[in-house]
């Protein structure tokens, strides 16, 4: 008897899914795309309605040929990959590939990865949407003349290495705007003045109160601009008399926030838990397609992490209803149940947000299966959508007016506001910023006597740098790429060199300031905010079925490459990279000039390629990291070491380079010592995949090593080092000794 084929693009997906079929069944994965355009050409035919050429990449081959293999034996094949437009490209490219009887190919599609919703699948499968494909192609099509062609221009015209993109070019000119109006802000001075009050008859607590109005007429922000402004009503209040009058007080609903959608995950895992936009989906892609719970196996946690809808399946809301009741009692679900609408006019093919594929199944239940980002993130997911069901939280807010009448002029009032929770409600789940503030019980015409009154000088201030959250939400607002190509483009703009994180906040370089200025200059749509957001516009019309693709390609990419050619002949990189200085080069005379590379400004000889000198421009980070000289000698010729700035970021070299090429790595030490040779400091290191590990600064003398991130402490019991292990614990590294604790926080 054959078996049926499903292949899906993960092969952690892959072995989530075959747990729940049977014997019948062979489920492969494609490890992504299987076709793509090639790497060393355009792969567009331009002239021919932009017909792509797609390869299999080197690295698919062997994968592709297993698959065909499989594909022919098989009674029936299910392409069940992700239920997005990529997800769909990936079906058809498989489809194409393998070139299969097309009643013999189905397609299913699944929200999350459980039992339930694979059977279900199986029983309603559908053939390959080509609407889906054609948005998907487009894009791929879209990105691909850009990046390919402009790209280039920049190689010429700036530096090699850099890239320019659809989304990306618009992502660095908002971080460039911003830090512009940063530093051309002029911050204007004003004036409060604050009390702090008690009852005339000295009972219960002092409060704050501030000034708000002036004979009645509201007080703008600059009311008061200067100190001798807010010295004249220091004055006035020293002859008056302060009463009470009027209070209000009411309760407030505050409603639980809807579930997450791919854009409020990234931006709340940023603010939270201080994840980038690129570690949370890479997590919760994790959770999706399935972590090992012990004897359950793998088992998808959360469902499709990339979608804009707000909506909840009736099973899953019906689950977390009963869950809370039997948890939180009666009281903490409302009558009838929560139902979000989506707000983007754009949201498009998810059919749910994102949640726990079980409501009952809680993040202490999981803990210890999960490392500690999974874990924060699954609880976080958790949270928020067992919350968006729960009953408003009330808040008992009071509003207290307090006059103060002077000896002669103008009554001046004074503002005073409370608030605490009268009942928690979704509170109890899913912990919101609430300050809470407490008066002390106040009524109308109760005397007051001020403890203190003070003027406090303010200044307006910048508006802040953009973080990964607050650029997230700004692209979402201005209808700028979809949830899949927020992560990508943010990492994108930060391994090109545009942007540098400082303190979580997105600063541009020197060279985002001299790309952005050269494509707002001359290449205006690619930058243009309602430009972009009209492409997608333009995407989600052909995956609705209202346009073709090529139409929408041809558009934009005649005028393009118009432009294109013109300023390709009209711009010099001279004028746009080069600055010639009065320095001269110290090997051949002739004079140095200021260029641009991937890595910000640098001095070069004009005699180039002739004369091949360059250096680091004074002052700049390069110069800076050079002038590092570190107590250690160089082992080849003795000269002092110093710590240099390179690609892959700082390491340490020798101070006569390149006349002696001697350099290594700039280690971190982690602050404690080697165990196995007692002379080393146990160092941070990467491997080739970019996966941290511990091992000895004296390898390769000695070869102890960790993956776990030692403590600096000892293990009481046998003497090796402790390290850090999952779910707040500590643990020794001897694999042999039991010893364990909890870290206290």
């Amino acid at each position: 008897m054959k078996s049926q084929l499903v292949i899906v693009e993960s092969p952690t997906k892959a072995k989530t899914i075959a747990k729940f079929l049977g014997k019948g069944y062979k489920v492969m994965s494609s490890f992504g795309h299987i076709r793509d355009l090639p790497k060393k050409e355009l792969g567009v035919d331009t002239e021919h309605d932009f017909h792509p050429k797609y390869v299999i990449p080197t690295k698919s081959k062997k994968i592709a040929s297993e698959l065909k293999k499989a594909a022919k034996t098989a009674s029936m094949v299910y392409f069940a990959s992700d239920e997005d437009r990529e997800g769909e490209a990936i079906a058809w490219h498989l489809q194409e590939m393998l070139k299969l009887d097309p009643e013999k190919t189905k397609r299913i599609t699944f929200h999350e990865i459980t039992e339930e919703a694979i059977h279900a699948a199986l029983k309603h499968p559908r053939q390959i949407d080509d609407r889906m494909v054609d948005a998907q192609q487009a894009r791929r099509v879209l990105d691909r003349l850009v990046g390919y062609e402009l790209s280039p221009f920049l190689w010429r015209k700036v530096a090699r290495g850099l890239s320019a993109g659809r989304v990306q070019s618009v992502a660095v000119r908002l971080i460039v705007e911003r830090e512009r109006e940063i530093s051309g802000f002029v911050p204007k001075e004003y004036w409060t003045v604050e009390a702090l009050l008690k009852r005339a008859d000295g009972r219960d607590m002092e409060f704050p109160a501030r000034l708000a109005k002036r004979g009645g007429e509201t007080l703008d922000k600059f009311a008061l601009p200067d100190a001798s402004a807010a010295d004249a009503i220091l004055a006035d209040l020293k002859t008056s008399t302060w009463r009470v009058a009027d209070v209000e007080r009411k309760k407030v609903n505050r409603s639980p926030q809807p579930p997450f959608t791919t854009s409020t995950l990234q931006q709340d895992a940023n603010n939270k838990l201080g994840f980038s936009a690129k570690q949370t989906m890479m997590i919760a892609q994790q959770l999706y397609e399935g972590v090992e719970l012990g004897q359950e196996g793998p088992v998808g946690l959360i469902t499709y992490m990339r979608t804009d809808s707000v909506n909840l399946a009736d099973k899953f809301i019906g689950e977390a209803r009963e869950y809370l009741q039997q948890t939180h009692g009666k009281e903490a679900v409302p009558a009838e149940a929560r139902r979000y609408k989506t707000k983007s006019k754009n949201a498009q093919e998810a059919h749910e947000a994102i949640r726990p594929t079980e409501a009952s199944r809680t993040p202490e239940a999981v803990a210890s299966h999960l490392d500690d980002k999974q874990r924060k993130l699954y609880e976080l997911i958790w949270r928020r959508a067992l919350a968006s069901q729960m009953a408003d939280a009330e808040l008992a807010v009071i509003a207290v007016e307090i006059e103060a009448k002077p000896a002669a002029g103008e009554t001046l009032t004074f503002n005073a506001n409370g608030t605490t929770v009268a009942k928690r409600g979704y509170l109890d789940v899913y912990e919101s910023e609430i300050k809470e503030t407490t008066l002390p019980m106040l009524a109308e015409n109760d005397g007051l006597n001020p403890e203190k009154i003070e003027p406090k000088q303010h200044f307006t201030e910048p508006p802040p740098r953009y973080t990964e959250a607050t650029l997230v939400k700004t692209l979402e607002e201005n209808g700028i790429g979809r949830p899949s190509t927020y992560a990508p483009t943010i990492s994108t703009v930060v391994d090109r060199g545009y942007v540098k994180k400082d303190n979580r906040r997105l600063e541009p370089t020197e060279l985002a300031f001299l790309v952005n200025d050269l494509l707002v200059a001359h290449f205006p749509d690619i930058v243009d905010y309602n430009f972009t957001a009209r492409m997608e516009d333009n995407l989600d019309s052909v995956a609705a079925g209202e346009k073709a693709w090529v139409p929408v390609i041809k558009d934009f990419y005649g005028p393009f490459k118009a432009n294109l050619l013109n300023k390709d002949q009209a711009i010099s990189k001279k004028d746009v990279a080069e600055q010639v200085t009065d320095e001269k080069c110290e090997k051949c005379g002739e004079p140095m000039i200021v260029k641009f590379g991937r890595y910000g400004k640098f001095l070069a000889c004009s005699g180039f390629p002739k004369c091949r000198n360059s250096k680091p421009l004074p002052g700049s980070e390069q110069a800076a990291a050079v002038s590092q000289v570190i107590d250690e000698k160089c082992p080849a010729c003795g000269a002092p070491m110093t710590v240099r700035r390179g690609r892959f970021g700082e390491f340490v070299s020798c101070s006569r380079y390149p006349e002696c090429k001697t350099a290594r790595p700039l280690l971190k030490k982690v602050g404690a010592k080697c165990p196995s040779c007692k002379e080393g400091d146990m160092v941070e290191k990467k491997t080739r995949g970019g996966k941290t590990f511990y091992a000895c600064s004296r390898y390769p003398e000695c070869k102890f090593a960790l993956w776990a991130r030692p403590t600096g402490e000892n293990c009481p019991k046998c003497g090796s080092l402790l390290t850090f292990a999952k779910a707040d614990t500590v643990r020794c590294s001897n694999k042999e000794c039991d010893y364990e604790r909890t870290v206290e926080k």
